[in-house]
């Protein structure tokens, strides 16, 4: 692993619980953060394969464009060069949007991609048949109408779903993954909401979401997630890449995301900021991390901590520290290093400090709640 440079102040920083008589600190040294990124996040382009009338859309009267761009349309797609038995996990919303049908009732839409967005399926449907049936049902038509099995994994990120959801994918035997790194979908839902929605004929001006993403206060951390020393890092993009591409080869915990996929272009000697933790216990708190969907790590310079988001509403303090104003500058600056670099980000689990290998390493990315 290429070596990770630390900040440029050491802040006096103790966690949350001790758990040895090592203390939370940051490395100092010369190195701050200077980014030069061209982050930005295009358009996917998605393609209409199969268009049906739904019950619940306006009439197609109502709209003179072309089929293929009729935002009352159904899409039902899966890539010809895709192998079918390679799309084993999928990501899923099943919500209401912004739009009213012929009978002034909010349409629901169930949409579905995988993470490489080689399948993409979206279906609506009217209030009055939401439920785990017409969800366990609309998965297996996705299965027989495009020819791939049924997924191993499903991915979701709203909570107040998790019951329907859940109950719906394991009488299927599919596992439900409450997670918020379905980055295919929550973008591919903001690009349906400017070039779908707000051009449907129902669409509803100013209606906010009927499920709203939950942001709750941070827990207490639970006790085998505690490491004993962290700081403040950054690694060129160039070694955040070969660190991403290593994972299965050294066989170290953790997980990537595919940035050409996503559309946020970085250039190689853009220094990425993260987050290094080390531990004599390195290589069990990896495999406890890699359990829990790790969607972001947060400086709260209020109330001078670090928060841990996991899973879809889980968010857990992570380390805290005494306010000062060099720690509050510094954890502005790493903030600020982040959404320069589009919310890009990273966690390193080490066994030390000064090591030049990790045990786990994720990259993150803090993406906003999608408009629906």
């Amino acid at each position: 692993m290429a070596t990770l440079c630390f900040n440029s102040t050491s802040p006096s920083i103790q966690p949350l619980k001790p758990i040895s008589k090592s203390q939370f600190y940051a490395k100092p040294n010369t190195v701050s953060f200077l980014l030069s990124s061209k982050s930005q996040q295009q358009s996917h382009h998605f393609k209409p394969n199969s268009v049906s009338e739904s019950s619940v859309s306006v009439p197609k009267e109502a709209f003179d464009d072309n089929e293929e761009d009729d935002p009352t349309s159904e899409l039902s797609y899966l890539d010809p060069e895709t192998d079918p038995a390679s799309v084993t996990e999928w990501e899923l919303d099943f919500c209401s949007r912004p739009i009213l049908d012929i009978r002034g009732k909010k349409i629901w839409e169930l949409l579905v991609c995988d993470s490489s967005l080689s399948l993409q399926y979206t279906k609506y449907f009217p209030n009055n048949v939401i439920n785990s049936i017409t969800l366990k049902d609309a998965i297996v038509t996705i299965s027989e109408d495009l020819g791939v099995p049924l997924p191993e994994k499903v991915r979701f990120f709203r909570s107040q779903m998790q019951t329907i959801i859940t109950k719906a994918c394991k009488e299927l035997g599919i596992k439900p993954v409450p997670s918020k790194r379905c980055l295919s979908l929550l973008l591919w839902l903001e690009e349906r909401y400017e070039s779908i929605y707000k051009r449907h004929p129902g669409f509803q001006k100013g209606s906010k979401p009927l499920l709203a993403l939950d942001n709750p206060f941070p827990m207490e951390l639970p006790e085998n997630l505690f490491g004993e020393k962290w700081a403040f890092v950054q690694l060129p993009f160039s070694a955040v890449r070969d660190e991403i591409s290593s994972l299965d080869e050294r066989f170290v915990f953790g997980a990537g995301l595919d940035l050409d996929l996503l559309g946020i272009e970085v250039d190689d000697n853009t220094l990425i900021p993260g987050l290094a933790v080390a531990t004599s216990r390195a290589k069990p708190l990896a495999a406890w991390m890699n359990g829990l969907e790790v969607s972001s790590v947060d400086a709260d310079t209020g109330r001078g901590c670090l928060i841990l988001s996991v899973g879809i509403s889980s968010r857990y303090v992570y380390a805290t520290y005494k306010k000062t104003p060099t720690t509050t500058s510094e954890a502005e600056a790493w903030e600020a290093a982040k959404k320069a670099c589009g919310g890009l980000h990273f966690l390193a689990i080490q066994e030390d400090l000064n090591s030049d290998d990790c045990v786990g390493f994720w990259l993150l990315l803090d993406l906003p709640p999608p408009p629906v």
